[in-house]
């Protein structure tokens, strides 16, 4: 893990007065990308990333697992990994077409969790939740249908079995054959006129929904 200097810049212009954050030493910010006056240093932050995840009181290894299946936005499995990392999540299990941490994309968004994060990939969900199955994994799905319930009403029994929580593609959702495959299906309520939320914060939701006795006692999932 790095240390990372940025600096926090405003524009000298006050009738226009812009203010941004900038990598120290880049160039970056010293003309304001609005009007192009020279800008002021503010600010330098200095972000140790090895000293912050040091001293993070909460982190403790999640007993939870994910499987992403068929998740196609780099970006939203870069947030993935991000709100994984926030809850102490160990493993995601990456199927299909989910791009993982080797491409750009994803590396850029995750900001290194991926390092504390480990993962694996695999061609097929089916198989794999198949395979989980026959291990004696408790498998979850976070997709709304006829059979679901809010997660946020959903009772989580004491069990020392493992537990995934599976995460479908954007469109399309969690596989059908994978659904039949799952313990339970949890949806988060909506009361506006879409029905669904970005996977990403759908998931970062499910998670620390999932997981909240982590914060207040020493209750964990185990998997």
């Amino acid at each position: 893990m790095t240390t990372e200097l940025y600096l926090i810049r405003q524009c000298s212009n006050k009738n226009c007065n812009f203010r941004f954050p900038a990598p120290k030493n880049s160039g970056v910010g010293v003309h304001c990308p609005k009007c192009k006056s020279e800008t002021l240093i503010i600010h330098e932050i200095n972000l140790n990333h090895e000293e912050l995840y040091k001293n993070n009181e909460l982190h403790q290894a999640n007993k939870l697992g994910v499987v992403l299946d068929n998740i196609r936005s780099t970006f939203n499995v870069g947030a993935i990994f991000r709100s994984s990392d926030g809850v102490g999540i160990k493993r995601i299990h990456l199927c299909g077409i989910t791009p993982s941490p080797t491409n750009p994309k994803v590396h850029k968004t995750s900001l290194g969790s991926e390092l504390t994060v480990n993962y694996e990939t695999h061609p097929n969900t089916v198989s794999l939740i198949k395979s989980m199955k026959e291990n004696g994994y408790i498998i979850w799905a976070l997709e709304k249908t006829s059979m679901s319930q809010s997660i946020f009403n959903y009772e989580i029994s004491e069990s020392s079995q493992p537990t995934i929580l599976v995460v479908g593609n954007e469109i399309t959702g969690v596989d059908p054959d994978v659904l039949k495959l799952c313990d339970a299906h949890l949806h988060i309520p909506m009361v506006g006129i879409k029905n669904s939320l970005n996977v990403a914060i759908a998931f970062g939701i499910a998670v620390y929904s999932l997981t909240e006795n982590q914060f207040s006692s020493s209750k964990s999932l185990k998997v």
